[in-house]
């Protein structure tokens, strides 16, 4: 992607008004979820690992007091005010980064007028978190100009609350989170109630993760995403009329829920705790096996973590459950699931090295078949989290 990037060198210093002095170059990955999906929000452990694509960022202060956008994605140029950062639907993906902008000028942050030039090799709206890269890269980006200290718990609450409070998603804090914090061939073990988190390391030996596009995109803020969320609430507040130790659905125990079961009148409200419950659990044991080097044990985790998500949780659809059949059915392929909020989106597939364009062929023939989409594939071993490449780009 470096390389990409620095073929457009003569586009971007244009952009930059013929000059690229003071412009200081960022990167931040995407992410898949191993594991633990829809959990976050949940008070659950999530098993996410950044990935080596991702989208960079251009950044450099402006003389006046506005805020400039482009990005290689999109074909639209925004440009604001210094005092005009309110949310716009017509904005698109700046809103991204003006939501960052927004939530660190609550927090008092002085920062001067900036052009912002962003360029991604990931899928848009396919669940890989570009919108959280966006975020992200922004932030750390503003953190290293303004030399203003950002733990990384801090760079990811204030990217998750942009999410939250600006954009309109009610998402939570692993995508941000795993971003921020991803680390070379690991997988991010995180305790969402406490952000607390290790590192699990990820030695997939002959297999490879091949993450697979339906291009069926889907927009959180228009979809379901935060109907699940709310349910879940429901669920929670039931429970605790009864227990005030169960401070998110994932305390639950297996045994502890199925005691309460009767408590939740509401079969759809049950279906969502099932899931949140069992896929819990499988977080944990799918950290127990990837220690052991159990990968065959590992790929049947994400065969119950989709049939949980598809007939509990509810969130897959008629793309990401054929294309999931499809991967499931294809050669060299131990395991599949969808991976992201759903409805749209992403798949994730445990394939052996070898037999790599042989799954690929007969996934896409058998997705073709079963709904007249194509579906992309993406190959990305783990990657660090968001960083500058300044140096790196220029030397």
């Amino acid at each position: 992607m470096v390389t990409a990037v620095q073929s457009r060198i003569g586009e971007i210093t244009d952009w930059f008004g013929g000059s690229l002095e003071g412009v200081r170059w960022f990167f931040a990955p995407g992410r898949v979820n191993l594991i633990g999906e829809h959990l976050d929000y949940n008070g659950g452990r999530v098993l996410p690992a950044a990935l080596e694509l991702g989208v960079w960022l251009l950044a450099r202060p402006r003389a006046d007091a506005a805020f400039r956008f482009a990005s290689s994605a999109f074909p639209e140029e925004i440009e604001v005010k210094d005092g005009d950062l309110g949310y716009r639907p017509e904005h698109g993906f700046a809103n991204y980064p003006k939501g960052v902008l927004w939530v660190l000028r609550e927090q008092g942050w002085q920062i001067p007028g900036m052009d912002f030039l962003f360029f991604s090799n990931l899928p848009s709206g396919a669940g890989l978190s570009s919108s959280a890269a966006v975020e992200v890269v922004t932030g750390f980006a503003l953190a290293a100009i303004l030399r203003r200290p950002l733990t990384p718990q801090g760079l990811a609450r204030m990217a998750q609350r942009a999410e939250n409070d600006y954009v309109g998603v009610q998402c939570g804090i692993m995508d941000q989170f795993a971003v921020t914090a991803g680390r070379e061939n690991a997988a991010v073990l995180l305790d969402c109630e406490r952000l607390t988190f290790e590192y699990v390391p990820l030695d997939l030996g002959a297999y490879r993760l091949i993450i697979i596009n339906s291009n069926k995109e889907r927009k959180l803020a228009e979809s379901r995403y935060n109907l699940r969320r709310e349910e879940c609430q429901e669920a929670l507040a039931i429970l605790r009329q009864r227990d005030k130790s169960v401070l998110s659905l994932a305390t639950l125990s297996p045994d502890l829920w199925e005691a309460y079961r009767p408590l939740i009148d509401r079969a759809v409200l049950r279906r969502r705790v099932d899931h949140v419950v069992s896929e819990n659990a499988r977080v944990k044991e799918a950290v127990r096996l990837l220690r052991m080097g159990d990968l065959p044990g590992f790929a049947l985790l994400l065969n119950l973590s989709h049939e949980s998500l598809r007939d509990f949780y509810e969130v897959t659809g008629p793309e990401l459950d054929a294309l999931v059949e499809a991967a499931q059915q294809a050669p060299g392929c131990l395991g599949a699931r969808m991976t992201g909020a759903g409805f749209g989106g992403c798949a994730l597939a445990l394939v052996k090295a070898d037999q790599a364009s042989a799954f690929e062929e007969a996934v896409q023939e058998r997705y073709r078949t079963a709904v007249g989409r194509e579906a992309s594939f993406y190959v990305s071993a783990a990657g660090n989290g968001v960083r500058e490449v300044t140096e790196e780009v220029q030397s």
